[in-house]
C-alpha cells in the first residue's frame, strides 16, 4: 500500500527527525570496527551502492522530494547530502537493516527504497563502505560527523 505524497512527506519528515536525533538508536549493532579498509570499501560501494547513490556519491536527482512512487530518491553520500549528519551507529544500522526495517524496529511504518545489506555484506564490509564514504568528505565535515557519533555513543 502506498502512502499519499502528503502523508509520505510527513512520514519522511518524522523519520528524518528520528534519524537526526538518534531517537531509539539502540540497535545492538557495533558502532565501528577498530580497523577499516577504505580501498575494499570503495570496491564494495561500487558493487552495492553506486547504482542508487551514484558512482561519485552524487545521489539521485531531486533526492529531497518523493518520487512518483512516493519514495524518497537515494541521497548523495558526498558533502552535499545528509549522510554526515548521522552517527556511525545509525549509518551502520540503516545500511545493515534498511530503512523500512530500521524504522519498524523503532515502532514506525515507513516505506523506504533503502534495502538492508546485512544478508549481502558482513559487518566489517559495511564498516569499510562507511569508512570509504567518510574518507571523501572534507575534514570539517568528518569532524562534525565524528562529534555526532561521540555524542550518541555517550547517550547509550
Amino acid at each position: 500500500m502506498r502512502m499519499p505524497l502528503a502523508l509520505g512527506a510527513a512520514a519522511t519528515t518524522l523519520a528524518a527527525a528520528l534519524l537526526w536525533t538518534g531517537a531509539g538508536s539502540g540497535t545492538g549493532h557495533a558502532a565501528s570496527k577498530a580497523s577499516t579498509d577504505i580501498a575494499a570499501g570503495a570496491q564494495l560501494y561500487a558493487e552495492f551502492c553506486a547504482a542508487c547513490h551514484g558512482a561519485n556519491l552524487e545521489g539521485q536527482a531531486n533526492w529531497r522530494s518523493p518520487g512518483e512512487d512516493g519514495l524518497m530518491p537515494a541521497p548523495p553520500h558526498d558533502e552535499t547530502g545528509h549522510t554526515w549528519h548521522h552517527s556511525d551507529q545509525l549509518l551502520f544500522a540503516y545500511t545493515k537493516l534498511g530503512g523500512k526495517a530500521l524504522m519498524a524496529q523503532r515502532g514506525m511504518t515507513f516505506e523506504s527504497g533503502m534495502p538492508g545489506f546485512g544478508d549481502q555484506m558482513t559487518d566489517d564490509h559495511i564498516h569499510d563502505v562507511l569508512a570509504f564514504i567518510k574518507s571523501t568528505w572534507p575534514a570539517r565535515i568528518q569532524a562534525t560527523q565524528a562529534e555526532r557519533t561521540k555524542a550518541e555513543t555517550q547517550q547509550d
